[in-house]
This record gives C-alpha cells, sequence and structure tokens, in this order.
C-alpha cells in the first residue's frame, strides 16, 4: 500500500527499505533546498537591490515582511489541504508557485512590484514549510526522524551559506537580477525527482471543505497589524486616529476570526488544539525561534554591509559561524535524540543559548571584535538548530494521526508569524532609531561632507533622497560616521528579540517530557482503525459509526501496547 513506510523499526535496517526512504526524502529535501535557496541568495545584496530600485528602509523592510506574511497566512491553509488532499500534489504545486514568483521577481522595476512577487513567492514557501513536516511524518517515526532531521540540517545549512556566497558574487558579477533565475533550474529538478520518487499512500475520497471565511479573517488581523507596525512613527504617529482604527480593525478581525473557527465544521486552526499543553506551549515556543531566526538572517546581513562595509559577497561570507552553528546542532542533535531517545535536554540548552546569543548581538558595535561578533552568531545560529525542528517533532509526537496536518502547520504558522511581526518590529525599531541618530548627529555628518570637496554635493543629495545608502562606496570620513549609526540601530532592534527567547525557555522547560513513538503516522493512523473495528459491537446497536463517541487510544497506550509486541 505504502512502499515507502517501514512497518517497524527494524525495516530502517533493511537497505533496500532504507534506500527507499531516502529517496522519498530526496525530493522534499530538493523542494526545501529550492525554496531556501530562492530567499538566500538575495538575502547580502538587498541593501543593492533596494539601493537601486530607489527604496528606503521601510521598503527594504517590506521586501523580507511581505514574503513571510503571506507565508504565515498561508501555512496554515496548507496544513488544512493536507489533511482533506493528495499531498504530494500540493507539494509540486507550491514548489511551482514559490519558483515563479521567485523568477518573476527578478524582473521588478520598482520596490512595491518586487514586494507583490515577494508576496506570491510567500504562498509557495508556506506550502513548502508545512507539507514537508506533514510528509516526513508519514515515512518516519518520530523517534527514527532525528538522524533524517540531521539531513534536513545539512540541506539547509548548505542552502543558507551557499545561497549568500552565491548570492554575492551572482550581485557582483552578473547583477541582481540573476539572483531570482538561479532557483528555477533547480526547482524543475526538484519537481522530477518528487514525481519519481515520492510515492504516499491513497487516501480515503471525502468531502473537502474549506474554511474561506477564516482566510479572510486572519490575513485582514495578521496584514493590518504589520502594516502598522511598519509605518507607525514614520508615515504618521503612534498615538493617532490612524493607529486607533488599523489596530481596532485588527481586534475585532482576530474576535471574529476566533468565533469563525469555534464554529466552523473544518476550521483553519482548530482551536481545541490549545487544550494540548504540548501543542500550545510548542507555539509559544515556536515564536521566539521565528523572530530569532527571520531576524537574524535579515540584520545581520544589513549589520555586514551597512555597519562594517561589506559587500554582498563578503556579508555572506562574514555570516558563516551563524549557519555553522545552526549546522552542528542540527545534525548533532538529531542523531542524538534518534540514538537515546531524549528530547527536552537539547531544547531547553537550544532555547538558552537563543537567548544567550539574542542578547549579546544587541550589544555590538561597528569596531567590535569580529571574532566575538562570530561567536554571538554561532550561539544564535546552534540555538535555532537544537530548537525549530525539535518542536515540530514534538507536536508530532502526541497529536492524533487525523491532524498531523492542521497540527504541524499550526506551529509553522505562528514561527513564521512571530518571524514577521519580529521582523516587521525590529525593522520599524530600526528605522526609527536611525532617524534619530541622523538627527543627533548632524554636526558630524556636516562635518564630514565639509572634508569631501567638489564630491560635498553629490553625497548630500543621496543622503537626504531617503534611500538605503550604499555604505561601502562612501569616502571614510561619511563611512565611519554611518557605520557607527547602522551598527547601533541594528543592536538596538536585536534587543528586542531577548524577552521573546525568555519566555520560549521558560515553555520549553514546562513542556511535557514524553517519549518519542517508534510509529509513522499511516502507522498510527492504520492502528487506530484497527481498535475501532475491533471494539465489540453492543446489543441491539446494528454498527458503530465514526461519530467520535468512541475513544481511542491516546499515544501513550499505543506506544505501551507496540512496546508489548514488540
Amino acid at each position: 500500500m505504502f512502499r515507502n513506510t517501514p512497518t517497524s523499526p527494524e525495516a530502517l535496517s533493511d537497505p533496500k527499505q532504507r534506500r527507499r526512504v531516502l529517496e522519498a526524502l530526496s525530493g522534499l529535501l530538493l523542494g526545501m533546498f529550492v525554496s531556501m535557496l530562492a530567499s538566500t541568495v538575495v538575502s547580502t545584496s538587498l541593501p543593492t537591490i533596494i539601493h537601486d530600485l530607489d527604496g528606503d528602509q521601510t521598503a527594504f523592510t517590506w521586501v523580507i515582511t511581505a514574503t513571510l506574511l503571506t507565508t504565515a497566512i498561508s501555512t496554515p491553509i496548507w496544513g488544512k489541504l493536507a489533511d482533506l488532499m493528495n499531498r504530494k500534489v500540493l507539494y509540486q504545486l507550491a514548489i511551482l508557485i514559490f519558483i515563479v514568483a521567485s523568477a518573476a521577481a527578478g524582473f521588478s522595476t520598482n520596490p512595491e512590484m518586487l514586494i507583490g512577487f515577494r508576496a506570491v513567492q510567500g504562498i509557495g514557501a508556506g506550502g513548502l514549510a508545512a507539507l514537508g513536516q506533514v510528509i516526513m511524518a508519514d515515512i518516519i517515526s518520530p523517534r527514527e526522524r532525528g538522524k533524517y532531521m540531521g539531513l534536513f540540517g545539512a540541506v539547509m545549512a548548505v542552502a543558507t551559506i551557499g545561497g549568500p556566497l552565491l548570492g554575492g558574487v551572482i550581485a557582483d558579477v552578473w547583477g541582481w537580477r540573476w539572483n531570482f533565475f538561479v532557483a528555477v533550474p533547480v526547482a524543475v529538478l526538484a519537481l522530477v525527482i518528487v514525481q519519481t520518487t515520492l510515492h504516499l499512500p491513497k487516501r480515503a475520497p471525502g468531502k473537502t471543505t474549506i474554511d474561506y471565511l477564516g482566510i479572510v479573517l486572519l490575513s485582514v488581523a495578521v496584514g493590518l497589524l504589520l502594516v502598522w507596525v511598519s509605518l507607525a512613527g514614520e508615515q504618521f504617529e503612534w498615538a493617532s486616529w490612524t493607529t486607533v482604527w488599523m489596530v481596532g480593525v485588527a481586534a475585532v478581525a482576530t474576535v471574529l476570526f476566533i468565533v469563525v473557527e469555534l464554529r466552523s465544521k473544518e476550521p483553519l486552526i482548530p482551536l481545541n488544539l490549545f487544550r494540548d499543553l504540548t501543542f500550545t506551549l510548542s507555539v509559544i515556543a515556536s515564536i521566539a525561534t521565528g523572530l530569532a531566526m527571520f531576524g537574524a538572517s535579515v540584520f545581520l546581513s544589513q549589520y555586514m554591509q551597512l555597519a562594517r562595509g561589506a559587500t554582498p559577497t563578503e556579508a555572506g561570507i562574514m555570516t558563516i559561524p551563524m549557519i555553522g552553528g545552526l549546522l552542528v546542532s542540527s545534525i548533532g542533535v538529531g542523531a542524538l535524540v534518534t540514538r537515546f531517545g531524549k528530547w527536552k535536554i537539547y531544547l531547553v540548552v537550544g532555547a538558552i543559548l537563543l537567548t544567550a546569543g539574542s542578547y549579546f548581538l544587541s550589544t555590538i558595535h561597528y569596531d567590535t571584535n569580529f571574532a566575538l561578533v562570530s561567536l554571538y552568531m554561532a550561539a544564535l545560529g546552534a540555538g535555532v538548530g537544537m530548537t525549530m525542528q525539535n518542536l515540530v517533532l514534538v507536536v508530532q509526537n502526541t497529536t492524533a494521526p487525523e491532524r498531523i496536518g492542521v497540527a504541524s502547520s499550526g506551529v509553522t504558522f505562528f514561527r513564521s508569524l512571530g518571524g514577521t511581526v519580529g521582523v516587521a518590529v525590529m525593522g520599524a525599531a530600526l528605522a526609527a532609531r536611525v532617524i534619530e541618530l541622523v538627527t543627533e548627529r548632524e554636526d558630524d555628518i556636516a562635518t564630514a561632507l565639509a572634508s569631501l570637496g567638489a564630491d560635498a554635493p553629490a553625497w548630500a543629495e543621496q543622503l537626504q533622497s531617503g534611500t538605503l545608502p550604499k555604505v561601502a562606496e562612501m569616502p571614510e570620513e561619511l563611512r565611519l560616521v554611518f557605520e557607527d549609526i547602522y551598527a547601533t540601530g541594528i543592536s538596538h532592534s536585536f534587543l528586542i528579540a531577548v524577552p521573546f527567547a525568555v519566555i520560549s525557555l521558560i515553555a520549553i522547560v514546562f513542556l511535557p517530557n514524553k517519549p518519542l513513538t517508534r510509529m509513522t503516522t499511516t502507522e498510527r493512523l492504520q492502528a487506530s482503525e484497527a481498535d475501532l473495528a475491533t471494539v465489540s459491537v453492543p446489543e441491539g446497536m446494528s454498527s458503530i459509526t465514526a461519530t467520535g463517541s468512541i475513544p481511542l487510544p491516546d499515544a501513550d497506550e499505543r506506544d505501551a501496547e507496540e512496546g508489548r509486541t514488540r
């Protein structure tokens, strides 16, 4: 029925079965590589892109936020569809949407056009993020998943390390537009491999119901909140009627969304999932992980280029310590989880490193010893690597198999939401702080401009345009002033992540320490159906209907029974 699913833990020791699992994973790995590559290749060249398109700091932030916003909103939608429809087809559709939007972004002629295509790109990214985790649960049990998570960590590291380096070289040699085109051939290969190697079981036909009203209300609530955070203090005052109506409408949309979800037969995010302590605490922890992961990737690149005068290629090289920390921790911890079956200690250590890395990055200046900056980045990367995938793992371990899609996408949704809100808040804080510092240092800037002689008017005009400057191309007198300004602003923005990291640590400490099951999602679903079928029929009752009135054994009971039979 499902040739890629090992029917027992011992099955993975069979070379043929192991090869089939690796073949099935290859499509997922390449799909994830495509999505990450299309994002990371532009990370180091974004300052250059925004400068060339005459954008400002707000445009820079929204090029990132638009993708994160649509990723966050679409993730639970993809997860719900995964419980109702063919997961393989959905995964291929997500790859296609992502890569078409990525290629179209390469033709952008202004910041607004780029932001629009990046928003469409996020829809595909949401599908890849949600469906990859769900399909992996179909073919590998939580206990065995740790070592395979190492493969995901390795691919993540290659894409994250190689992407910025490749993007920097492409931007310097061929121009930044090729950063968006480079993933197209890889995506075509990913589609072919997924088609030929990934074989999922046929799902019983059922009525597909989509919570369209919930989608609209969620989009309005999250979208308005992010627009308000990004524009308040610059386009309008924080305390203003614009703030009142934007926040008011977002609050009303949130309340209506909750009411709709409680009444919907097929809710987008089933709110009764929050009755599960593991799910609730994992969601809280994921918010901080998303903020740290996305915030660091965005603003560290800005720090390297605007505060240390690096080129896009150099910026990619300089962020390797963070990716190294993520790679080592992801692969190493995955192997340890599989070998010993313990997971909580690694999550606790990861949350501690996440907190420490965020705090120390909030102390950096333009002339901070780069060895120290590297150590701080490595700590943050290790924290992300230890927590990101394992939070999804522990949720999948305790969730009923028929709800794996919505539960997995729920954690991923809140991680994306945390990253989206985090980037928007950090970007707004950075923009406000830079404006404040420029005002405070007007005399220093005037002195630096005066020392430039005949070149002073041209540089003064460029600074007054409001576009994101190319600090590396500035004369030394002016460059030193702006490096100090941007370093101070960026370190200030990192301070925002610290309290969220502390909350994440507290949530992880209180996570129930339940053992990992050795059953795949498909096997757990079959076991549940078998348990239901063996329930005796009381006298006078012709059949037992699937109304949910007959309690199924929980995960712990099934694991105990599995242990006795084994």
